[in-house]
């Protein structure tokens, strides 16, 4: 069995160690970063990793790579071995990044491992969505998804109305799981991004496939009824948790300007 995470990242920055994690570049950046591979090579979308996000990895590894595992991760943020890591130190985080023994034995027992799911405990999905993002871009998918797979919209609908999600586009999925869902995944995107005008969209707003997606992976990993596993991701980096608690609620009661 072959096994590989790839780590997505638009800057030489520290990466895990291990032969099982890939360091991917992705962005305009001219130079090659050292020991990146770039996923603007073979069949490749990586000039719309402005609106695509970490997915123009994603769809570089489905198409170009050759594993029995794959999985996508971020620079900063990584899976753990099983432990939380709360308050520790970066540099007990990457002692406790998810190696290849601890993903071997669990790869076993099951088809994927996502993250452990994001509460949003006052609003659904779908409202978390409408006071973060420009609503459109998740009307059109429902749309999309009616039309192009309609044996999924309950499903859609059902995951919207809840209030936790695996988000992050972070999976680790044997090869069968991960290019079956990449190939949902990237032709549900592809319409919707047919249907939407994003030219007067902010910086921000235009990574819109990028959000879209962390809530479509819980819709086809359910409907698909994947046996997975959940693992706790870590954040290597520092975050302000006040100031990100502070925006959540003034999105979801109005005190900011919505997108």
């Amino acid at each position: 069995m072959s096994y590989e995470i790839y780590v997505v990242s638009h800057k030489d920055n520290r990466m895990p160690e291990g032969n099982i994690y890939i360091p991917v570049q992705v962005g305009p950046a001219k130079d090659d970063f050292s020991g990146f591979v770039r996923d603007n090579t073979g069949e490749n979308i990586s000039e719309k990793n402005p609106n695509y996000c970490e997915l123009t990895a994603q769809y570089w590894a489905w198409k170009n790579r050759k594993a029995d595992v794959k999985g996508l991760v971020h620079y900063r943020r990584l899976f753990s071995k099983g432990k939380r890591m709360l308050g520790a130190s970066l540099e007990k985080k990457y002692e406790n990044v998810l190696d290849e023994k601890t993903l071997v034995d669990v790869i076993k027992k099951h088809d994927a491992i996502l993250p452990k799911k994001r509460n949003y405990y006052i609003e659904t999905l779908w409202s978390h969505y409408e006071h973060s993002h420009k609503i459109e871009g998740l009307e059109e998918t429902r749309k999309v998804i009616a039309e192009k797979y309609p044996d999924y919209l309950m499903k859609f609908d059902e995951v919207m109305k809840r209030r936790s999600a695996h988000m992050f586009n972070m999976i680790i999925a044997k090869d069968k799981v991960f290019s079956a869902y990449s190939e949902w995944l990237f032709d549900v995107l592809g319409e919707v991004e047919k249907r939407v005008d994003i030219s007067g969209y902010s910086v921000s707003e235009a990574r819109i496939f990028g959000y879209i997606s962390e809530l479509l992976m819980d819709v086809w990993i359910e409907q698909n009824q994947i046996d997975y596993v959940e693992l706790p991701v870590m954040f290597m980096g520092n975050q302000n948790m006040v100031k990100k608690i502070w925006k959540f609620i003034a999105r979801k009661f109005g005190f900011v300007k919505q997108p």
